[in-house]
């Protein structure tokens, strides 16, 4: 696939081992291209890269303690691009942040652990669906 075609990938985590391991298994497992970066101001920067989706840690403050956290990295990409996809990743399985994660407009929220991969792989392929059905659906409407 030439790289025009490929889904573009932001990955945006502090933790670097966890980012370098993500980021390896999404170039294994599927076609993609995929930046990665270690804070949400590095990523907000980028946004003109235009990403189809971005993966997104919720706490973002392990190497600046000032840093953007997720949640406002999350409200920040909503207000300048709202259609791009945010997935959420945090360590926290609190059903308290998952909520608001969502309340903020991700997409979706996914607790790190050796599943994170196949899940998020997942919701990737469950993105791109809905946009092929919205697509149609535009499509079919404009039509009538």
């Amino acid at each position: 696939m030439n790289k025009e075609n490929k889904i573009k990938l932001f990955l945006v985590d502090d933790d670097a081992l966890f980012l370098k391991s993500l980021e390896i298994e999404f170039l294994q497992h599927a076609d993609f291209a995929i930046e990665t970066y270690a804070t949400g101001e590095l990523c907000i920067e980028n946004l003109f890269h235009k990403p189809d989706v971005i993966i997104l840690d919720y706490h973002l403050d392990g190497i600046e303690k000032n840093a953007m956290n997720g949640i406002e990295t999350l409200d920040k990409i909503k207000t300048l691009h709202p259609d791009i996809p945010v997935v959420m990743l945090s360590s926290q399985d609190k059903i308290d942040v998952a909520i608001n994660c969502m309340h903020h407009k991700a997409f979706d929220y996914v607790v790190k652990s050796e599943t994170s991969f196949i899940r998020l792989q997942k919701i990737i392929s469950d993105i791109f669906s809905y946009k092929k059905i919205e697509k149609e659906l535009s499509w079919y409407m404009d039509r009538m």
